[in-house]
C-alpha cells in the first residue's frame, strides 16, 4: 500500500474518547460528525487497539483498496493528537483524486469530529 496522505493535528478530547467516536460514530446523536457525501459510504473497523488505534476500511465504493489509519496518542495533557494516515493499493489515483479523498478526510476528522467536540 502506498500512503497518498497523512495529517496529525490536536483533538480536544482525550484518547479514549476519540477511539470511542472513531469506532462507533453514531453513540452521541446529538455530536453527529460523520456526514458523508454520496459518492461514500460508512467505514467498517478493520482493526483496534483501545484507546490508541482504528483502522477503518474505505469510504469510496471506487477504491475499496483505501484504508485510514488513525494513531491517537495523549497530548501529555487532556487532548489526543490525532494522525491519520490514508493508504491505497496500486493504480494510484490521480493528483486530482488524491486531493479530493485528502481534503475528505481532513474535512471529516480535523473539521467534524473536532467541532463535535466544541471547537
Amino acid at each position: 500500500m502506498h500512503v497518498i496522505g497523512s495529517r496529525r493535528r490536536n483533538q480536544p478530547a482525550p484518547p479514549h474518547a476519540i477511539f470511542e467516536s472513531l469506532t462507533n460514530p453514531d453513540r452521541d446523536p446529538t455530536r453527529r460528525w460523520l456526514i458523508l457525501l454520496s459518492d461514500e459510504i460508512r467505514p467498517r473497523v478493520l482493526e483496534s487497539t483501545h484507546p490508541d488505534l482504528v483502522v477503518w476500511s474505505s469510504l469510496w465504493p471506487r477504491r475499496p483498496d483505501a484504508r485510514l489509519r488513525f494513531d491517537l496518542p495523549s497530548d501529555g495533557g487532556s487532548g489526543t493528537d490525532l494522525r491519520w494516515t490514508l493508504s491505497i493499493d496500486d493504480p494510484l489515483p490521480d493528483e486530482s483524486t488524491t486531493g479530493h479523498l485528502r481534503k475528505r478526510v481532513n474535512q471529516l476528522i480535523n473539521a467534524n469530529l473536532r467541532r463535535s467536540y466544541g471547537q
